[in-house]
């Protein structure tokens, strides 16, 4: 996979820099960022499909939102998203197709426990190259 996001220094925290050519190309990276995270999205296999819908009052609360739909697929329901792909999007709204695997514990290697999306230092602005967003994951 090629990595969209750089690992950001914080205490105690992950803190991630996402990038994407366009809003769509943002949410979709900031998810796979997560996924890739919290497991090697290799060892993944695209074994169910679902379609979520997330909503938010801004850019930044929906990017947090949506974040935390995903990370409940994991914490939740034991699946590892290996491919995202926005369906819709607006700057309160956002819909996704996903690919996801169930947690195997002989297969899937966990790399980091995430417990958290938090608002801490959100950002979610557009830049000369396209899009950027900061996100910081409580550990």
């Amino acid at each position: 996979m090629t990595k969209n996001y750089t690992l950001l220094d914080h205490t105690a925290d992950l803190r991630i820099r996402v990038s994407g050519a366009d809003p769509a190309d943002l949410f979709k990276n900031a998810g796979l960022a997560l996924f890739d995270l919290i497991t090697n999205p290799d060892q993944l296999k695209s074994q169910e499909e679902m379609v979520i819908h997330v909503g938010g009052d801004d850019p930044a609360d929906l990017m947090v939102n949506y974040l935390r739909e995903l990370l409940y697929l994991w914490t939740g329901k034991e699946k590892l998203v290996k491919r995202i792909e926005i369906v819709r999007i607006s700057d309160t709204a956002v819909s996704a197709r996903l690919s996801a695997d169930r947690y195997r514990p002989e297969r899937h290697e966990i790399l980091h426990e995430i417990k958290a999306v938090t608002y801490h230092q959100i950002d979610v602005s557009r830049t000369r190259d396209g899009w950027q967003a900061t996100v910081v994951f409580d550990v």
